[in-house]
């Protein structure tokens, strides 16, 4: 803090030493509407930016807990939704696989087919649940019974 005042201090000796070497008198009668005009415009410059950092930082402390849920041992699918939705047990398996958080890649190795036909999977069960993000269809499939 000291360095700091010190050298404020030095600084503003040298700008007023040389002011006087160049004719301070001169400078402030022929030009003093520049000079304040300068001075004025600066500091607000300098306020201005140093209040819309303070003003536009995020100072939000976010915290993520991870909570595991076991699904029920009792588990019991609803067979008739699953047939007045039209899911076919690929697309159902699809959504199983979506839910335990695998990636498309992950689900085409562990079902043996290709990342298009998972995502053609996960599309046609998106349709068919309403749902527009695969967290949005593992909610609505949980809702309706269709995965545990």
């Amino acid at each position: 803090m000291w360095k700091h005042v010190l050298l404020y201090g030095l600084v503003g000796g040298v700008l007023i030493a040389g002011l006087k070497a160049i004719e301070y008198r001169w400078l402030i009668v022929e030009h003093s509407f520049e000079i304040y005009g300068g001075i004025v415009a600066v500091t607000f410059a300098v306020v201005g930016i140093w209040l819309g950092k303070r003003l536009t930082t995020a100072r939000h402390t976010v915290e993520v807990r991870e909570v595991l849920v076991p699904a029920p041992a009792e588990f019991v699918r609803d067979e008739a939704k699953v047939a007045s939705l039209g899911i076919t047990p690929r697309e159902l398996e699809v959504l199983e696989l979506i839910a335990q958080g695998l990636s498309n890649n992950e689900i085409a190795d562990r079902v043996f087919v290709s990342e298009n036909t998972v995502k053609t999977h996960s599309s046609r069960v998106f349709d068919k649940l309403g749902a527009k993000r695969r967290t949005q269809a593992v909610q609505i499939g949980k809702d309706l019974r269709l995965i545990p």
